[in-house]
Formats: structure tokens, sequence, C-alpha cells
């Protein structure tokens, strides 16, 4: 929401200089009617651009725990929220996120809600975390919510590395592989290329060899190609077709589906749990917990469930609608739901799936590891059997002369 920045008088007729955050300025100038202020002039604020620069250290969900846990430890010592957020802005060490809570603080002076502050930075704070902070301030307890808000963010970040550890091993050894390849090609191959001078050589030798020319004499050419092709694959992937696509299949691809459900079902039963302890009404939670699960799938059937919520049905009939959702989350809702303990209950089935992603990662190591040393195996074995062949060729006419 923008904020607006307005100079007026308060109740007792002194001049005063603030800030608002609100829809539009009618909304401002409602806000601050209640307030008691009569307000002279009120316009709207510029955007500080360098709350996101361009080239600045990304926020990772570490920074953020810590100034979540930083953050309720000060309020719980009695200071004031301005102060405590101006404070850590200049201890933390990450750049982008000090000049974030920096600017939060001086917009929760000029008047604007904690809540309504941060969501002035949706790349640094989530809904999640927005959502928390709007509990906390509502029901005056800023400090469990912040609390709880670091638990959820650690957790979410043992999550991260869990798949972080199963995506990175192919990813390692697929480097490692084409590093492997263009050393032979550039290294190798010559020397095996005049060793066969004048020796008739194979199809696939031939080839070998012309890709070692072409590697070693056009070098630019491959480097050219390279970033062109890394280029339009970013410009694919990141299209919106790619996107609709990948969202649509990711969850029902063959071993690869399980895990990123398990991954995206972890993540919005702990948002829920999460949201919910804290103080959010069940219609708010699944909405933040739906946007930030990770799945456009997940996203759009917990937001139809919604329109069945508010029509009086239960949670827990109203996801199974969509089939997307485990049996046992539905069934583990429907008791909660039940005998009021929902929060707890969606907090051990979001441990149980966050289990369940850290041996399916380990299972796709142990899956991909055989695969990956066959293949570069094969590789190397076939690239060094195109070369020795035309040897044993050669050797064999000579011994028959």
């Amino acid at each position: 929401m923008p904020a607006y920045t307005y100079d007026g008088l308060n109740k007792q007729g002194q001049n005063i200089h603030g800030e608002v955050v609100a829809d539009d300025s009618r909304s401002a100038m409602e806000k601050l009617r209640e307030a008691g202020v009569i307000v002279t002039t009120i316009t709207e604020k510029e955007i500080k651009t360098s709350r996101t620069g361009l080239f600045k250290k990304k926020v990772n969900i570490s920074d953020l725990a810590v100034f979540c846990r930083q953050f309720a430890a000060m309020t719980s010592a009695g200071v004031p929220v301005t102060r405590a957020m101006t404070t850590l802005a200049k201890q933390t060490v990450n750049k982008s996120l000090a000049e974030a809570i920096k600017v939060v603080a001086d917009d929760v002076e000029g008047g604007s809600t904690l809540a309504d502050a941060f969501s002035q930075h949706p790349k640094i704070f989530n809904p999640l975390f927005i959502a928390m902070i709007r509990s906390g301030e509502l029901g005056g307890i800023l400090e469990q919510s912040l609390v709880s808000l670091s638990s959820q963010l650690q957790k979410e970040k043992k999550l991260k590395d869990n798949i972080k550890s199963a995506v990175s091993y192919p990813r390692n050894i697929g480097i490692f592989a084409i590093i492997l390849l263009i050393g032979m090609l550039i290294g190798l191959v010559p020397i095996f290329e005049g060793m066969m001078a004048g020796a008739a050589i194979t199809g696939v030798t031939k080839v070998i060899f012309g890709l070692s020319h072409s590697i070693r004499e056009g070098w630019y050419y491959w480097i050219a190609g390279i970033i062109a092709l890394i280029v339009v694959l970013r410009i694919i992937i990141k299209s919106k077709p790619a996107h609709i696509f990948w969202e649509n299949h990711k969850l029902t691809m063959p071993k690869l589906g399980d895990f990123m459900t398990k991954m995206v079902v972890a993540r919005f039963c702990r948002t829920l749990a999460t949201l919910l302890s804290g103080g959010v009404t069940a219609v708010q939670a699944l909405e933040s917990a739906g946007s930030t699960a990770g799945s456009d799938l997940i996203d759009k059937a917990v937001k139809e469930a919604i329109v069945d919520i508010e029509d009086g049905k239960s949670i827990s009939d109203s996801l199974d609608k969509s089939g997307l959702f485990p049996p046992m989350l539905i069934g583990m809702i429907a008791i909660g739901e039940e005998s009021g303990t929902l929060p707890d209950l969606l907090d051990k089935v979001a441990e149980f799936f966050e289990e369940d992603v850290e041996v399916a990662s380990q299972n796709l190591k142990s899956l991909i590891e055989p695969i990956a040393l066959i293949g570069i195996g094969g590789l190397v074995g076939g690239m060094l059997i195109s070369l020795y062949i035309p040897m044993f060729s050669a050797a064999t006419n000579m011994e028959g002369y």
C-alpha cells in the first residue's frame, strides 16, 4: 500500500507532521480523521527505490530468523518498537535487510502500522511474515508472534537445505562431467591425434577429433554460443507458458513428483500451523499458507476451498475436494477441527512430511549417484575406446606386413 505524508492539527490544536499508510488518499484521510487529526495537506510519499537495490545482497531466511529473534528479545525487554528496529538496523550485517528495517522504523515513526510498513518490502518480507506481524499487533502478542516466526523460518531453512542437498548432487556431477569432457578434448585428444597421423580412423573418432579442433580453434564461438543458450533457456524457463507447464506437472512427475508434493505439503502445514497458533483467522491463515506453499495448484485449491469454508463447510472437506492433499493430512485436519487442536496436529504433520523430505532427498541422491557414475564412466570410456581402436587397427595392420 502507498504511504502518505501529511500536515495537520491534533486534538490540542498543535501543528503536526507525519505519515500514514492506506489504500488511497481518501482512506488515508479517514484514518487520520478517526485519529482526531484535522488534515491541512496530504501528499503521496515517493517509494524509496533503495530498498531493494539491484546489486545488493539477497536477504536469506537465516537473516530474517535472527532479526525476528533479536526483535522479540528487545520488545520483551520493554524497548519501544521504533527504537528496537533502529538499533537492529545498525547491527544487522546484511545491508539490504538493514536498510529495509531502517525504512520500516521511519514509516512506523510516521504513523504507519508495523505490518503495513513491512508490507512495503515484499521482496524481503513475505505474506507469512506480514500476517504474523499483523496478528501480533492486533492481539497484543507481538513478542510471541516474532518468536513463532523465527522458529518457522528456521524450520523453513532446514527444509530448503534438504531440497538443495537433493538438487546439488546431480548438478555438481553434471558440471564435473562437462569439465572432464572439455579437458579431454583440449588436452588428451590432440596427443592421440598426433600418434595416429596417417592411420585410418573411424567415424566416431573423426567426430571427436573434429570437436577437439572446433573447441581449440573456435573457443570464442563456443563461449558465445553457450552464453546465448543460457540466456535463451532462462527466458524460456521464466516465461509464463513454461511456468504454467511446470506448475501443472511437477507434482505428478515420476519420483521427483512425490518429493515435490511432500515438500509443498510440509511447507503448507508448517505455515498454516504457525499462523493459526499466532491467532490469525482460518481464512487468512489459509490464504497465506496457500500462496507461500510453493505450488500454483495448491494455491488455487486453497482459494477454492476458502469459498466453501466461508459457506460453512469444514476445512478438511473443502481441501479434500481438490484431491491434491494426502489423505493423512485431510484426516488430521478433520480430527484437529473436531478436537480444537488443529495448530498442534498440523505442526506434527509438518514434522512428519519434513522428515519424509529429508529421507526422500537421501533416496534421490542414492538413485542418482550410480546413474551419474555410469554416465560419466560411459562418456570417458567411450571416448577412450574410440581413440584406442584406430591405434590397435594400425598396429594389427603393421604386424600383417
